[in-house]
């Protein structure tokens, strides 16, 4: 906005303007803390988990147990109070690790805050990444932009005061990572002040011959954005082309890949309808809707498409060496005595199995050493 407009809108409309970017930066920047540090031990330091081997001596299996989990991890002024659940979803996710009842994987959104930060830190998982940091590019190209002038007054004013909020963790060791922010201009209104985007960790399992693919991905939210329905259906579009190249660069197609995160597309065919062509995945909520005698759905599921109620969803795609398909499904923090609500978000929690030819396992390469990129 330049000095002769501003003179033109007056004092009044100019300080109305100010409050409302101030006020934009307080929600996302308030109480914002850096992404923790990555955690990545050897292959040596974690234990093999059991592997069943099917009666004939031909195929082994193993399961992968997966939970995505938007904490609502946001800093003061846009959330108060949230430090004691977000402590509480860490000290609840270790004590399930320790006692072997945890998922294997975590994909956490929204961690924003240092209260957020240190939740995920004290889940206690051995092998840790996170990102987009704040100031982190793009690397890729841009697969567009959302058409039309920033508005300054929803938050739109060029800059990144958090980072993107995501974090994968993992019991089992990570040996590849990278994250990867959306384009400067493929968002809309309060969303443009965090560095949304996507991470990529490869996870090696000890005695499976091949690694497994993780993506955890946050998206440009509606109303909760600011901005106008036809500016942030363009900024999602473009994030979702965004997301499947990231993909495309990073996926190994031989090898098993997971896909989770908060797509922000509940209720949204327009975004649905744009998202799903451009992933080479399976969507676990279609499968399992497909399939019941195959996967069993331990939550509530109404209608004929149940992946459009929510905002959570997990894909995934099996290897050339190593399948993979989904067997169980269930909410997480959704409010049961044993499992209370910590967040705006249940958690979806998808349990995995993973199986290939007792052969290939013979002639795989097994564990990795880990060999980070960065992030």
């Amino acid at each position: 906005m330049n000095a002769r407009r501003a003179t033109k809108a007056g004092p009044t409309a100019t300080a109305s303007l100010l409050r409302r970017v101030t006020l934009a930066l307080l929600l996302t920047s308030g109480g914002c803390s850096s992404i923790p540090a990555p955690r990545l031990p050897a292959c040596h330091e974690t234990p093999a988990p059991p592997i069943s081997i099917s009666p004939d001596g031909q195929t082994a299996r193993l399961r992968l147990d997966v939970l995505t989990y938007n904490i609502e991890g946001l800093g003061w002024p846009a959330r108060r109070g949230r430090a004691s659940d977000l402590s509480e979803i860490g000290r609840r996710l270790s004590a399930l690790r320790e006692a072997g009842k945890g998922p294997d994987v975590v994909l956490f959104q929204e961690m924003f805050s240092r209260a957020a930060v240190s939740g995920v830190e004290g889940a206690g998982y051995p092998a840790l990444v996170a990102g987009p940091s704040r100031k982190s590019s793009r690397a890729l190209p841009a697969e567009g932009r959302t058409p039309g002038r920033r508005k300054l007054q929803h938050g739109e004013i060029g800059l990144r005061f958090a980072s993107g909020g995501l974090a994968i963790a993992s019991r089992y060791p990570i040996a590849l990572y990278q994250a990867e922010p959306f384009s400067h201009r493929a968002c809309a209104g309060m969303d443009c002040l965090s560095n949304k985007g996507a991470v990529h960790a490869r996870i090696d399992i000890p005695g499976v011959p091949d690694p497994i693919e993780l993506f955890n991905s946050h998206m440009n939210s509606k109303k909760a954005s600011r901005a106008s329905p036809s500016r942030t259906l363009a900024s999602h579009q473009v994030q979702s082309a965004e997301l499947a190249a990231f993909i495309g660069d990073r996926r190994n197609p031989d090898f098993p890949t997971v896909l989770g995160g908060d797509f922000n597309m509940r209720g949204s065919e327009e975004r649905f309808g744009v998202f799903e062509p451009l992933q080479p995945l399976i969507l676990v909520h279609r499968y399992c809707l497909e399939t019941p005698s195959r996967c069993a759905v331990k939550m509530s599921w109404d209608g004929d498409a149940p992946w459009m109620d929510t905002q959570d969803l997990l894909f995934f795609k099996p290897g050339a060496r190593v399948d993979i398909r989904p067997i169980a499904v269930e909410a997480m923090f959704d409010g049961r005595p044993e499992s209370p609500v910590l967040s705006d978000h249940d958690g979806f929690r998808v349990v995995y199995e993973l199986s290939w030819p007792v052969a290939a396992q013979a002639h795989g390469e097994g564990c990795h050493a880990s060999r980070p990129l960065g992030s």
